[in-house]
């Protein structure tokens, strides 16, 4: 693909595609882990938090409340969502 900018330069750009059913569960899990992360409600010890984990479930945080859990997601630039 060509993409002419406004100085008449062409930039190439690679375009990859492929089928997200040919992935392996081991490659599927590794796909978003640096751009998502999902906040999954828990118990610790008695007390109820919100954990952070990685898309591929590596846990990396703990927060008092939904709401903190969101925003340190969000300020390391990566996606939050929600397991049920």
């Amino acid at each position: 693909m060509n993409i002419n900018t406004d100085g008449g330069t062409d930039t190439s750009v690679e375009v990859v595609l492929f089928d997200l059913r040919s992935l392996s569960p081991e490659q599927l899990g590794k796909l978003g882990v640096a751009q998502v992360a999902y906040v999954k409600p828990v118990v610790v010890n008695g007390t109820a938090g919100f954990a952070i984990h990685a898309a591929d479930g590596t846990p990396m945080a703990l927060a008092g409340d939904r709401a903190v859990a969101v925003a340190a997601i969000n300020q390391h630039e990566m996606h939050a969502v929600s397991v049920h």
